[in-house]
């Protein structure tokens, strides 16, 4: 059976699944942080109260992975808990996850998607360069965003040629 993909806007379903390969991720690779205590104890509330989205994968019933687009502002969204499960991994997971959450940025008028990362995780941040993201510079965004002691590295994809607003302030 073909890999689906979901978005919500409600955590009926799915839910411990994102919990659970999120914790065990960063458990692996880093610390938990208290926003990520936040977002993980209370999805519903962090992500999809304030207007963002959740994509989970499964395959016959079992979820592959799952993402999150958060909401900054009317013109920003951030690529959030992106994790594919071990066992999935190297099958184009990501990109499919991705590649949704993009196109629903861009369908709903945002003009950049952001995300943190850290280089150490070299897959990720091949991936997320074959979907069109590009290094900023920390000096552009650190009065901007908060981010997680674990990111050492930020990126960003326009999804409107034309400047931001902020850049003629």
């Amino acid at each position: 059976m073909a890999v689906q993909l979901i978005f919500r806007s409600t955590f009926m379903t799915f839910e411990m699944e994102f919990r659970q390969l999120n914790e065990a991720w960063i458990s692996k690779y880093f610390i938990h942080e208290e926003s990520d205590r936040l977002v993980l104890s209370n999805p519903q509330k962090y992500i999809l109260d304030k207007g963002g989205n959740v994509f989970i994968a499964f395959q016959d019933g079992r979820v592959l992975g799952c993402c999150a687009l958060l909401v900054h502002d009317l013109y920003t969204c951030e690529l959030a808990k992106m994790v594919v499960d071990p066992s999935a991994r190297g099958k184009g997971i990501g990109s499919l996850l991705g590649a949704a959450l993009i196109e629903k940025a861009r369908q709903r008028g945002f003009k950049r998607v952001v995300l943190e990362g850290n280089t150490k995780m070299a897959a990720s941040i091949i991936l997320y360069r074959k979907l069109g993201f590009q290094e900023v510079p920390f000096t552009e965004i650190e009065q901007k965003h908060e981010l997680h002691a674990r990111c050492n590295i930020f990126m960003e994809l326009r999804l409107n040629p034309l400047p931001l607003y902020e850049y003629y302030i």
